[in-house]
């Protein structure tokens, strides 16, 4: 199952968003447009099922209504978000449909103003309910996150689980207690990455780790394999062995990776972990232009040749080199263009010079990247 469908209404960046997704999606705008804050959307629905998660603690995250809610929001004031789940793109009606609208009360704390389930086109649920207004502290809670609440569309709450958000920071592997005190379990940023690996059952991490030593010997020179193991005070290492002239070679571990072989190394293991929407920001961080150049088509592969069910991919990214790829349609491109009411987010396919470039032959780097750049960046030669 993916998220088809994507609406949005004054949350950050968008007063009103309505998109349509693809399988495999590719943000693309200018700096504070909104690509982090649109993939923000979706993780915010992953958080209101997690353990130790919830509606209450998703918003208090995210420093509270008033720096969620858009600033160009003015006689509607709530915020929404609303999803379509799919299992099929050929489909005239999405499998689900959630939808949910808040804002905050008197106290300032966080409540709900609706929460809608449709399963295809039949409403299972919608909020608020008569037992909510007789005790409005209910509303305080998703009827998503409760157990004893979504039995009818608890279908919706699993898969929100599955939604996986990666951007790893190099520095939070080499020194993870150096920024917290342990690993955060289940952290997008990777300080818990090599105990995450060290749960994963030997023979697939090995079989895994494999895969990855391979790929990167074509990335990362005289690199020969790639292990995990633990030393002798238990703590977890990646250790990579590289040929050269010692008959023997050398070993290095995390401590001495490059930025980008440890990006690398997490990007594509995060490619066979997990089964739902994976949302990736700015892949090409660190990496070679050569290497950014195979990405679009790696992840494509590897995503088609899983036993499971291929899984949606959402990037965002600012790379000429990644959009080069010409097995990227316009269709799976979204334009985030900044506007005085809020940015607004289309299909590249449906700006007619864009779809125009595209249809003679273009890739959506040449054809759409140039309407992202901003109008006075030339200006920035000019500082002194």
């Amino acid at each position: 199952m993916w998220i088809s469908e994507l609406k949005l209404e004054n949350w950050r960046n968008f007063t009103k968003v309505e998109v349509h997704l693809t399988p495999r999606v590719f943000l693309i705008g200018p700096n504070a447009s909104g690509k982090s804050n649109f993939l923000e959307a979706i993780r915010f629905l992953r958080e209101l099922v997690i353990p130790g998660g919830g509606f209450q603690k998703a918003v208090s995250d995210r420093g509270g209504i008033s720096k969620i809610r858009c600033l160009a929001a003015r006689r509607r004031t709530d915020i929404g978000i609303e999803v379509a789940l799919s299992t099929d793109d050929r489909q005239t009606l999405p499998n689900w449909r959630y939808q949910i609208s808040f804002n905050r009360d008197k106290n300032r704390n966080p409540v709900l103003k609706k929460e809608k389930v449709w399963k295809e086109d039949t409403v299972i649920l919608e909020r608020p309910q008569p037992e909510d207004e007789d005790d409005p502290a209910r509303l305080s809670q998703t009827a998503l996150e409760q157990i004893n609440e979504n039995k009818n569309f608890r279908e919706i709450a699993d898969f929100f689980t599955t939604i996986f958000y990666f951007h790893l920071v190099p520095q939070l592997i080499r020194k993870p207690g150096y920024f917290s005190p342990s690993p955060i379990p289940d952290d997008p940023f990777g300080s818990d990455f090599l105990e995450r690996l060290g749960q994963t059952p030997e023979k697939m991490r090995r079989s895994r780790l494999n895969k990855i030593g391979s790929a990167l010997k074509s990335a990362v020179p005289h690199l020969k394999n790639l292990e995990w193991k633990r030393d002798d005070r238990g703590a977890p290492h990646l250790s990579g062995k590289y040929q050269h002239w010692r008959p023997r070679g050398a070993e290095q571990n995390e401590a001495e990776f490059s930025d980008g072989t440890l990006r690398l190394i997490g990007l594509l293991w995060s490619l066979f972990e997990g089964e739902g929407p994976l949302l990736l920001e700015e892949p090409e961080l660190s990496l070679h232009p050569a290497i950014v150049r195979h990405l679009a088509p790696l992840i494509y592969r590897l995503e088609r040749t899983r036993k499971r069910q291929v899984r949606q991919v959402i990037i965002s990214t600012h790379s000429p080199e990644l959009l080069s790829d010409p097995g990227i349609g316009g269709e799976e491109t979204l334009l985030l263009i900044p506007q005085a009411g809020g940015t607004e987010v289309k299909p590249a396919s449906s700006h007619h010079a864009i779809r125009a470039l595209l249809e003679s032959g273009l890739t959506v780097n040449e054809a759409a990247l140039p309407y992202t750049e901003p109008p006075k960046s030339k200006q920035l030669s000019l500082f002194r």
